[in-house]
């Protein structure tokens, strides 16, 4: 069982995604960029979220991403966004 850290609930670790910060390259300024683990296999401290944009945006109102993942830089989340928006369609 895993908690989201948009909605709060507990589900299994089979239902939410895996999101944990990328490897810094240098690309991004002002941050750290976060992406999804799909495999579930990236090193790392993961956060965990149901695949749903309200979920997501909950978790950026609420500034848990950060928090759940111990990061102290701002964190770029257009990657977690436009893989959830590609999983709707």
């Amino acid at each position: 069982m895993r908690t989201c850290v948009g909605c709060r609930a507990r589900d299994l670790r089979s239902d939410l995604l895996r999101l944990v910060l990328a490897a810094s390259d240098g690309a991004t300024r002002g941050g750290s960029r976060v992406v999804v683990d799909v495999r579930g296999s990236l090193p790392g401290r993961g956060a965990w979220i149901h695949p749903d944009l309200a979920c997501l945006d909950h978790a950026v109102r609420r500034r848990a991403v950060p928090r759940a993942l111990r990061a102290a830089d701002p964190l770029d989340l257009t990657a977690v966004r436009t893989y959830l928006e590609e999983q709707d369609r």
